[in-house]
Parts: structure tokens; C-alpha cells; sequence
């Protein structure tokens, strides 16, 4: 990281460092092929503003596009690049904008970017809105699931899920003691023997059941105390540290360009990888480093 070195952070860790700036002229600061994983939440394309800064749907993909290829340029021949993107709905309907979806097919059309696979964050603690269509109306059911989109420079990015088992059901704990009898199931599919093997824990879906609770964490204390404004829109650690996880080995190197309150360095710290962060919003970045 040489060519970034050069540039003062605005602070460092032991593991990483976050600067200020503008996230698309600092990444050209970054030598090629030299991130193992890009992991961030960009601000997503909401038809009202937000104080950090968000682009309407018309708008968003054409905003966006110009970081990709640079996060294409600075990423691993067999990272990752995995980004959480929330949902909209069109000014003045209870219709949704496909945006997300537009970006994809742009993202692996245009960019060249593959889709190794596509994850869904559901937050069972999500408020109910927009209130019009789900609270006054009730037209609409509650909106708690972003998209994730993971992808890649290649079909075989590094991934290893046996590094995010998740505990066995009480079921499979009974079935791994008392044994299985392999037998053709109802569906088709054809369980053998292999199935009541100890694998130390089951395999996760690609949807991610993580509450975005942190009313009290930390972070949120300290920034109380300092009297900064935390950010407004934080994804959970446990969304970044499966990710992690699953994508990096230790001393891997970890890129959050749309950094915010830095769930991501601060992740990638306690899990023993380098980390970058960038943020454009010097109150963002100063309450960030008291999750440090």
C-alpha cells in the first residue's frame, strides 16, 4: 500500500487506517490487484435526502458506477467485492424502483464484474415504513430486507463457509446421535449416509437473519459522552464479520469506501486483517474511532 501510505491517515490502528476524503479519488491511491475484499453500504437511492447524503434512484447508478471500476481495478484476482444495497419506492407510489437490480446487470454487463452469489440481510427489527403505504394505508407490509450482492473478477473468488457454520438444530443434534438411514426423500433428493456426518455445524443460507440493534453499544455510549452525532445508518458487525469471515484469511486486506461509522475496520481489526476505510464526513470519521 504504498502509494496510500504517502497519505496522512486520520487515524490508524494496529491492523488498519481511515482517512477523509472523497472515496473515488482515494481508491486511485490503492495499487492494483492488491484488496482482498471490498465490503460496504454505500448510501442507498432514497427518494427523500438523508444527512448522509444519498442519491435518488434516477440517479444512483450513473453516481455509482465510476467507483466500481475502480474497486475492479484495485481488487485481488480472487476477491471479493461485496455490497449491501437498500431497497426504494418510486416518489408518490407504493411501487418499488428496481434499481438494485439495474446496477447488477450493469455491474456484470458493463463493469465485468460476476455474480458468485446473491444474499438477503433481513433486520427483524426494522421500523415499519414508509408509513404511508405500511401504517396509514396498510397497503404494504413491512420493508426489512436489503440485497446483497456478492461479486467477483473471476467464477472462483477465495471462500471458505466453513468458516461461518452456524451451531446444529436440535434436530440434527438428535440425528447425529441416534444415526440416520439413508433413503430417497418425498422431493427427490437422494440422502445417503454422508448426511449424518459431524461436519461441526450446518452450513449458513444466503439469508442473513442479523438485528441492527446497537441503541446501547459502545460506540453509541462514547459518541453520547463526546457529544458527536453517531451515524444514522449502521450496518450490525455480525453482517460484517460473516463476510470477513467467509471471504478473508488473517492478514488480508479489507476495504470499506463508504465507511460511516466504521463497523467495518473495527470488525476487521478484532479478526486480525488489515483494513482501509474511507469517509467523506469528518464527524462520521470522528465518532468512528471510539468503536476503537
Amino acid at each position: 500500500m504504498k502509494d496510500l501510505n504517502q497519505l496522512p491517515p486520520y487515524y490508524s490502528t494496529k491492523y488498519g487506517a481511515a482517512y477523509l476524503g472523497d472515496s473515488l479519488q482515494l481508491t486511485k491511491n490503492i495499487p492494483e490487484n492488491s484488496i482482498n475484499l471490498i465490503l460496504t453500504s454505500p448510501p442507498f437511492a432514497l427518494n427523500r435526502k438523508k444527512e448522509y447524503g444519498n442519491e435518488t434512484a434516477d440517479k444512483y447508478i450513473e453516481w455509482f458506477l465510476p467507483f466500481t471500476y475502480e474497486f475492479k481495478r484495485v481488487l485481488a484476482e480472487n476477491g471479493s467485492f461485496v455490497l449491501d444495497l437498500g431497497g426504494a419506492y418510486l416518489p408518490g407510489n407504493p411501487i418499488r424502483s428496481i434499481y438494485q437490480y439495474e446496477l447488477l446487470i450493469r455491474l456484470c454487463k458493463e463493469v465485468g464484474f460476476y455474480l458468485a452469489q446473491e444474499f438477503y440481510h433481513y433486520n427483524p427489527s426494522r421500523l415499519p415504513t414508509p408509513a404511508e403505504w405500511v401504517t396509514i394505508r396498510r397497503i404494504r407490509v413491512k420493508d426489512s430486507v436489503n440485497s446483497v450482492w456478492w461479486l467477483s473478477k473471476t467464477p472462483h473468488p477465495k471462500a471458505d463457509n466453513r468458516k461461518v457454520l452456524k451451531p446444529y438444530s436440535q434436530s440434527m443434534k438428535n440425528l447425529l446421535k441416534k444415526g440416520y438411514k439413508a433413503k430417497l426423500r418425498p422431493s427427490g433428493h437422494d440422502i445417503s449416509d454422508k448426511f449424518q456426518k459431524d461436519n461441526q455445524g450446518a452450513i449458513p443460507p444466503n439469508l442473513l437473519e442479523i438485528a441492527n440493534t446497537e441503541s446501547n453499544s459502545a460506540y453509541m455510549r462514547r459518541c453520547k459522552e463526546a457529544g458527536v452525532k453517531p451515524h444514522p445508518a449502521r450496518f450490525p458487525r455480525g453482517f460484517a464479520e460473516f463476510f470477513i469471515k467467509f471471504l478473508t484469511d488473517e492478514d488480508d486486506i479489507v476495504l470499506d469506501p463508504f465507511a460511516g461509522s466504521n463497523t467495518t475496520g473495527f470488525v476487521a481489526e478484532t479478526l486480525q486483517r488489515r483494513w482501509i476505510s474511507f469517509e467523506i464526513n469528518e464527524n462520521y470519521l470522528v465518532g468512528s474511532q471510539y468503536r476503537f
